[in-house]
């Protein structure tokens, strides 16, 4: 009785405790579904807040671009608004620059961290643009999207410049410089496909672009490199280099090659006004300069610089290229074309937030930014502005840019400008030449170098620089010597009894 009863009691107590067991499974049950619920919830709210970030990334970093062709009657209204950022600038006059767009208006205005540029651009005839494909790359392009380069463009930024060896060259500029260069190139066995080269108060600045003349492969050894630094660097100094002259063999980088040119002039200081034989420049020369002011507007906090000069191609990337490179930022601008004259205004402030500090400093942005002006320009430049452009299409082979450019100098021809291209076997490359002294060449040069080239190869471009065989007779009596100097020290090295630095 008393183990029945027992039993009875320990059962129960047992039916108990299995109940209060599911029960507090139950409640177990129940909280593990609440702190599912809660961790699914806090899951989706992070999933949430990471597409809003990055929604507002894309939309703060994306620009937004607008085209119209009603607003103006001349010209097509392209608007960028986007997040205020370093560079944001020059990268939308990269692109219309690149498309060979031309800017007659615009506007550059910013708010907090929000900025808006507007500008009027036409074709290269001055037209509106009409064609949709066009109006649709500029959208796309501003709006950051990464296109391929089509066959035959060039290929600005680098991309297109894979398995190549890039080569940075500057130095002192003399006749016959571009010519030993190239055959350097070609007696180490490197095949030249792009190279640009730009000439500036007596100073150089090329890029060029080489891959193996066998293997078609990059040049990667570094013997080899330092072997093509050392003889490229000795070719450069020459004789009486009064800086030192710099070589630098490395891969392809993505930075604009304008932008990487300007960047080599800066750097060696072209800006500062050095004659030849190493002394400042008379100031005389500065009459047909760009006019470049630059004042403090102390009540916002602004530098203000303005330029005026005779309107060109790439004009607009020229001067934001350089402002930008010497460490500003532009937080307003406008810009305007009168006829042939350039108009162009903007509020600076240097990154650090400050605007300029000095007179040395404001002296120096004055340079820099005619300078900048100065280094491409065919239109501006006193030596190039006497220059033909001589446009070479044939068969690339190799040696073929070392013997075009001995020729060249053969002639008395001393190339200041110079765009190489090779696409698919066929060399397409433009050259500006004077004679050795800056001025307009000999009628009997240019045609003795045609002649010797092949008229169907070489041939004028006269779009870029209208020439007449008449030569202009030398403007002081001064220049008459300084050609004379230089017939004279031409026909020795052509003798024999100058030393050739290749």
């Amino acid at each position: 009785m008393h183990i029945k009863y027992a039993w009875y009691v320990w059962n129960g107590s047992f039916s108990s405790w299995l109940g209060e067991e599911a029960k507090q499974e139950t409640k177990r049950g129940s909280w593990r579904g609440v702190r599912w619920s809660r961790r699914r919830r806090r899951r989706a709210e992070m999933e949430l807040r990471d597409e809003y970030q990055k929604l507002v990334h894309v939309m703060m970093n994306t620009p937004r671009v607008a085209i119209d062709n009603a607003v103006s009657p001349t010209a097509t209204v392209v608007k960028v608004n986007s997040a205020r950022k370093r560079g944001m600038l020059l990268e939308a006059v990269q692109v219309l620059t690149d498309l060979d767009l031309s800017i007659q208006k615009g506007y550059i205005s910013s708010d907090g961290c929000w900025f808006m540029d507007v500008f009027h651009v036409t074709d290269e005839s001055g037209h509106k643009l009409l064609d949709p494909a066009l109006l649709s790359r500029i959208e796309r392009t501003l709006g950051g999207e990464t296109l391929l380069a089509t066959d035959g463009a060039d290929c600005q930024d680098g991309s297109g410049l894979a398995g190549l060896t890039a080569m940075e060259l500057t130095g002192t500029d003399r006749p016959g410089l571009l010519s030993e260069v190239f055959a350097v190139l070609r007696d180490l066995e490197c095949n030249v496909v792009e190279a640009k080269v730009w000439t500036h108060n007596t100073r150089i600045a090329s890029l060029i672009f080489v891959k193996d003349l066998h293997s078609g492969s990059p040049i990667e050894d570094g013997q080899r490199v330092h072997r093509i630094e050392s003889r490229l660097r000795h070719v450069l100094r020459g004789d009486h280099d009064v800086r030192s002259a710099k070589t630098t063999v490395s891969s392809p980088t993505l930075t604009h090659s304008d932008r990487r040119l300007h960047q080599l002039m800066f750097a060696d200081r072209d800006y500062e006004r050095v004659s030849s034989t190493g002394y400042q420049a008379s100031s005389s020369s500065s009459q047909s300069k760009p006019s470049v002011s630059v004042q403090n507007c102390e009540e916002r906090g602004y530098s203000v610089v303005n330029v005026q000069c005779c309107d060109r191609p790439k004009l607009l990337f020229d001067v934001v290229c350089t402002i930008t490179d010497m460490d500003y930022v532009v937080f307003h601008g406008t810009l305007g074309v009168d006829a042939d004259r350039a108009y162009q205004e903007f509020y600076i402030r240097h990154i650090d937030g400050g605007p300029i500090s000095s007179e040395a400093e404001r002296l120096r942005v004055i340079q820099c930014v005619q300078a900048g002006i100065e280094r491409r320009a065919s239109e501006i430049s006193a030596q190039i502005k006497q220059g033909v452009w001589l446009a070479l299409s044939m068969p690339d082979r190799r040696g073929l840019l070392a013997e075009v450019t001995r020729i060249f100098r053969e002639n008395g021809l001393s190339v200041r400008r110079a765009e190489i291209t090779t696409r698919d076997g066929e060399a397409k490359n433009e050259f500006c030449v004077t004679d050795t002294g800056g001025q307009p060449p000999d009628c009997c040069a240019i045609h003795s170098v045609i002649e010797k080239i092949g008229e169907e190869h070489l041939t004028l471009n006269e779009q870029k620089a209208p020439w007449s065989c008449a030569r202009q007779p030398p403007a002081a009596e001064a220049v008459g010597a300084f050609n004379l100097g230089n017939l004279v020290k031409r026909n020795l090295y052509y003798l024999g009894l100058v030393r050739s630095c290749s």
